[in-house]
């Protein structure tokens, strides 16, 4: 019973974090191309995006470790992600939410780029109350392999 209860929380996780890794190299895409066109001059807005974006997918890779999930450390470095990616959300959305793009297909990409940084900024709020929850749930679980020692 306890397998099957790990496999399917497991699994969870699993989607959660495929989601989150592609929203995040969805965004690189997004604000990477703005940064291929300003070749000369990088403004660390762009930059700023780039890196919470990679740090998103980086971690959303290594959460799908099964072993990594258990750590104390993973809601706290969600919440972390989570508040760059409000950070981010609200950096661009200042820019971008209110402007008309009367046909102008780069400032209709960036109003779509802060939606997609509010989905990816609602999954990590999201991975990080679960993380907090599985966390707290197991806290006092025995070890997988003998179930003899208390972890």
């Amino acid at each position: 019973m306890g397998f099957v209860n790990m496999t399917m929380s497991y699994m969870l996780f699993a989607i959660l974090h495929c989601f989150q890794f592609i929203l995040a190299i969805t965004v690189i895409g997004l604000y990477g191309t703005d940064l291929d066109h300003a070749r000369k001059f990088t403004d660390g807005k762009w930059v700023y995006a780039l890196v919470v974006a990679s740090l998103a997918a980086v971690t959303a890779v290594l959460y799908l470790i099964p072993f990594i999930l258990r750590l104390a450390v993973v809601p706290v470095w969600s919440f972390v992600l989570f508040v760059l990616w409000i950070a981010l959300f609200g950096l661009f959305g200042s820019l971008y939410i209110h402007q008309d793009p009367k046909g102008n297909k780069d400032i209709q990409r960036m109003k779509s780029a802060v939606w997609v940084d509010l989905a990816n900024a609602l999954l990590w709020l999201i991975g990080t109350g679960a993380a907090t929850v599985d966390w707290w749930l197991h806290r006092n679980s025995r070890t997988r392999f003998t179930g003899r020692a208390k972890v």
